[in-house]
C-alpha cells in the first residue's frame, strides 16, 4: 500500500510539475529510497538574480545541448554578457569547417623526434612557427573543425517611443531557476509594464521553449528574434559576431500561422531551426540573418519554441512549453532521485553551506553540460574555449564523478568515443613506432588531432580509460562490461607498455624523455620519470592484467616486464619531486607552478606498491608552502582534497576545498571561474563531486564512514548512495 501511495504521488508530481508546482518527496518504485529529502537540499539552492551580472546567467539543457539565458529568459543582450558568462545555444554535434583553399595537408603539422637515440622518426604533430606553410597548415588545423554557435534567441522590447529598449532599461527584476525542474523563472519590468517568462529545455531533443505573459504583448511592443553569428573559429567564441554576412546563408524554408523552419548553411555544414509558437507570423528582420516573431494582436499571453537539428524536423514534434517543461520535470526528478545524495544540514563548520551549495550547482551544471555522447570541452555547451575541442586528458575530471555518485550510465555514454576514435588513435601510435593505441588529447567528435606543442607530448589522458572502464565494471562486477571494452582497455595497455624507454645501465623502464607531464611546464625534451604519470601507468597495467584476468586470459608478458621495472618515484630529500629531471623541483620558482600534479600520484591514483605515504606527506606539506598557487587551476584544490584525505589528513582536505586563491572560486551560478579568458571551468566543478564522493563515500582501503571529514562534531552529514573509488 506504501509503495502504491509513493507511486501515485510520483505520477501527481509530474502533472504538477507542468504547472512549476513539486511535491515532496517524490521517490518512485524504481528510484532511490532513502533518508534525505533530497528535493529539499536541492531547491535550497536554487539560483536568484535581482540585477544584471555578465558572470550569473543561467544554463538549461539535456546533457548534449545547452541554452544560456540572460535575466530576460532569453538572450536578449548577448553583447552585455559576452564577456561573461556568454549566451551560448550549443549543441554535441553543432561543428563547422571552413574550406581549406590552400589544400593544406595533415603532415605539415608533423615533425620528427628521437628523444632517446633510439634511431626512431616519431611523428608529432606541433605548433610550426616557421616556415610560414608549415604555420599555416598548424592553424588551420587548430582552428577546424570549431563548435558553433548555433543562434541566439532574444526579446526585441519596445519602449512607448518605439525606440528598442536596453539592458539599462529593465527594472525590479527577479529570476529564479528551480534546480528540481529545470524551469527558469524570470520577472522584470518595461516602463512600468510587468514581463513574465518561463523558460525550459527539453530533455530527449535539442529544443527549448518559452511562454510569456505581458501587457506589451498587446501593445505589440514585444518579439522574439532569432539571429544566426558567423563562426569565429578563435580559441574563444562568444557568438556574438555577426560580421561576414555574405559567408553564410539563412532562409526561411517553411512558415505558417503555429511554425516555421529557418535553414542556416556555413562553408562546412548547414542545420535548421524549428519553430512552434502560439498564433503569429515569422518574417525576416532588418538586417541579414536576423528573423523576428510578431506574436498576434489583441493577446497577452504567447509561447514560442525552438528546436535545432543538423537534419531537418517536422513541426509538429516541436512541443510548446506545459510539454517542454513535463520533460524537463520528468528528466530532472529522474537524475535528482537516482545515484548519490548529500546533506550537510545541522553542521557547524561554516563552509558546509557553502560546500553543498558547490555541490549541488556542480551537480545541475555538469549534468546539463557534460552528459553527452563525446567528451566534452572545458567549457561545456556555454561557449567555445580552444576552439570548442574537448580535452581528453580532461574526461577524468568531466565523467569520473558521475560513476562515484552512481550514476554510472552518465559516465559510459561519452566512453563510446574511445571505440569510434581508435583507428585514428592507432594510427597516432603507429606512426611514432608505438604499440597498441595513443589517444587523441585535443581533438574533435571524429578523433581527430589537433596540432599543439604541447597537447602532443602529454601522456597523462593515456590511463584515463582504463580507469574510467574499471568504474563501470566495479558498479556491478557485470562480465557483460568486461567484454564490452576488453578490447579498448588492452589496447591502451599496448601503448603504455611500448612506450617506456628502456634503461640497460639501470635495468629499468623510464617514461621518457618526451614527456610533458600533466604540470606542463617542463619540456618534453628534457622530461622524464614524473612522479604522477609514473603512479599512474603502474596502477593502470595493474589493472589491465586484471582484467585479462577477468576476460580469461593469461597475463601479458610485455606489460608485466615493464611493471615489475618501470622506474621508481623520484625522491629527494624524503619528498617526491615532479619530475626525476627536475631535481631542483621545489627551489625552483619556474617549477612551482601550474598544476601540483605529484599530489595526483595519491588522490586521483589510487595507493600503488611503488608509493610511500610517509614520504607523500612531506610531498604534500612541502607543495602547501611552498607552491604558486595563484598559478594553479580550478581542479588542483579538489585534487590536493583527495590526496589529504587519502593520507588521513580530513582537515587538510577541507581547507583545500576553500582555499582562497581566485582559479578557486564559483559564481553565483555555481560555475568555476578561472579569469578574464576563462570565465568558466568545468573540470573545476567535476573535480568538486568527485573528492566529496571520495571523502563522503570512502575509498579502496578507507576506514569508517566519511573518512574524509573530521570527526569533530562539526559535521553533521547524510549521505546516500556512493561508491567506493579505487
Amino acid at each position: 500500500m506504501i509503495k502504491y501511495q509513493k507511486r501515485k504521488l510520483y505520477l501527481l508530481t509530474l502533472f504538477l510539475g507542468v504547472t512549476g508546482l513539486i511535491s515532496c518527496n517524490n521517490q518512485s518504485e524504481d528510484k532511490h529510497e532513502g533518508t534525505i529529502d533530497r528535493q529539499a537540499v536541492v531547491t535550497r539552492h536554487n539560483i536568484v538574480n535581482e540585477s544584471i551580472d555578465s558572470l550569473s546567467s543561467l544554463t538549461i539543457g539535456n546533457g548534449a545541448f545547452a541554452f544560456t539565458v540572460d535575466v530576460t529568459g532569453l538572450q536578449t543582450f548577448p553583447l552585455t554578457y559576452q564577456n561573461g558568462v556568454a549566451l551560448g545555444t550549443q549543441s554535441e554535434w553543432g561543428w563547422d569547417s571552413f574550406k581549406n583553399e590552400k589544400n593544406y595537408r595533415f603532415e605539415e603539422t608533423l615533425k620528427g623526434y628521437d628523444f632517446n637515440n633510439e634511431g626512431r622518426d616519431a611523428k608529432y604533430s606541433i605548433q610550426w612557427k616557421e616556415p610560414q606553410r608549415n604555420k599555416e597548415a598548424t592553424d588551420w588545423f587548430r582552428e577546424n573543425a570549431h563548435r558553433l554557435q548555433l543562434g541566439n534567441i532574444g526579446f526585441e522590447l519596445y519602449k512607448k517611443d518605439g525606440v528598442l529598449a536596453q539592458a539599462d532599461d529593465l527594472t525590479n527584476i527577479h529570476q529564479e531557476l528551480n534546480l528540481w525542474t529545470g524551469e527558469i523563472h524570470s520577472s522584470f519590468q518595461v516602463e512600468g509594464e510587468v514581463v513574465d517568462v518561463y523558460t525550459a529545455a527539453h530533455q530527449q531533443q535539442d529544443q527549448i521553449a518559452v511562454k510569456v505573459q505581458s501587457p506589451l504583448i498587446k501593445e505589440e511592443r514585444l518579439n522574439i528574434y532569432i539571429r544566426y553569428p558567423y563562426p569565429t573559429a578563435e580559441f574563444l567564441d562568444e557568438g556574438t559576431f555577426w560580421e561576414h554576412p555574405e559567408l553564410h546563408k539563412t532562409e526561411i524554408v517553411m512558415s505558417d500561422g503555429q511554425s516555421a523552419s529557418i535553414l542556416h548553411q556555413l562553408e562546412g555544414t548547414g542545420y535548421e531551426t524549428t519553430l512552434a509558437f502560439s498564433e503569429g507570423k515569422l518574417a525576416a528582420g532588418k538586417e541579414a540573418h536576423y528573423f523576428v516573431y510578431h506574436p498576434a494582436k489583441n493577446t497577452t499571453q504567447m509561447e514560442f519554441s525552438a528546436a535545432f537539428s543538423p537534419k531537418k524536423m517536422e513541426s509538429e514534434k516541436v512541443m510548446l512549453y506545459n510539454k517542454t517543461l513535463a520533460s524537463s520535470t520528468q528528466g530532472w526528478a529522474d537524475f535528482w532521485m537516482s545515484g548519490a545524495a548529500i546533506d550537510f544540514a545541522g553542521s557547524t563548520d561554516k563552509r558546509a553551506k557553502e560546500l553543498e551549495r558547490r555541490v549541488v550547482l556542480s551537480e545541475y551544471l555538469t549534468k546539463v553540460q557534460c552528459t553527452g555522447n563525446y567528451p566534452p570541452q572545458e567549457t561545456g555547451l556555454t561557449f567555445n574555449s580552444w576552439y570548442g575541442k574537448p580535452h581528453t586528458e580532461m574526461h577524468w575530471w568531466h565523467a569520473v564523478h558521475f560513476a562515484l555518485w552512481g550514476r554510472v550510465e552518465l559516465m559510459e555514454k561519452s566512453l563510446g568515443y574511445y571505440a569510434n576514435t581508435i583507428e585514428k588513435a592507432r594510427g597516432i601510435a603507429k606512426r611514432q613506432g608505438y604499440e597498441g593505441v595513443r589517444w587523441q588529447k585535443m581533438s574533435d567528435n571524429e578523433g581527430n588531432e589537433s596540432p599543439s606543442s604541447v597537447a602532443a607530448f602529454l601522456i597523462w589522458q593515456q590511463p584515463h580509460f582504463i580507469y574510467m572502464a574499471e568504474l563501470a565494471y566495479r558498479d556491478k562486477e557485470d562480465p557483460k562490461v568486461i567484454e564490452k571494452y576488453k578490447d579498448l582497455v588492452f589496447a591502451t595497455a599496448d601503448f603504455m607498455a611500448s612506450f617506456p624507454t628502456y634503461d640497460k645501465e639501470k635495468d629499468r623502464y623510464n617514461l621518457g624523455k618526451g614527456v610533458i607531464p600533466a604540470q606542463e611546464v617542463f619540456k618534453a625534451a628534457e622530461t622524464f620519470n614524473p612522479t604522477y604519470e609514473v603512479a599512474y601507468w603502474d596502477w593502470a597495467l595493474r589493472i589491465a592484467q586484471q582484467w585479462r584476468k577477468r576476460a580469461g586470459m593469461e597475463p601479458n608478458k610485455k606489460w608485466e616486464e615493464v611493471i615489475q621495472k618501470l622506474a621508481a618515484l623520484p625522491v629527494q630529500d624524503n619528498v617526491y619531486l615532479a619530475t626525476e629531471s627536475a631535481p631542483d623541483s621545489y627551489t625552483n620558482p619556474k617549477w612551482k607552478t601550474d598544476h601540483p600534479a605529484v599530489l595526483g600520484a595519491l588522490g586521483m591514483v589510487p595507493e600503488s606498491p611503488k608509493l610511500d605515504k610517509e614520504i607523500m606527506k612531506n610531498t604534500l606539506d612541502t607543495v602547501w608552502k611552498t607552491w604558486s598557487w595563484e598559478k594553479t587551476w580550478g581542479w588542483d584544490f579538489p585534487m590536493t582534497a583527495m590526496n589529504a584525505a587519502r593520507l588521513g589528513l580530513p582537515d587538510k582536505a577541507l581547507d583545500a576545498l576553500f582555499m582562497d586563491i581566485q582559479t578557486n572560486t564559483y559564481l553565483k551560478n555555481g560555475h568555476n571561474y578561472q579569469d578574464g579568458r576563462l570565465r568558466i571551468y568545468l573540470p573545476g566543478n567535476g573535480g568538486v563531486l568527485a573528492a566529496v564522493a571520495m571523502m563522503a563515500g570512502g575509498w579502496d582501503g578507507s576506514q569508517g564512514d566519511l573518512p574524509g571529514f573530521p570527526k569533530d562534531g562539526s559535521w553533521k552529514i547524510k549521505t546516500e548512495g556512493f561508491k567506493l573509488m579505487p
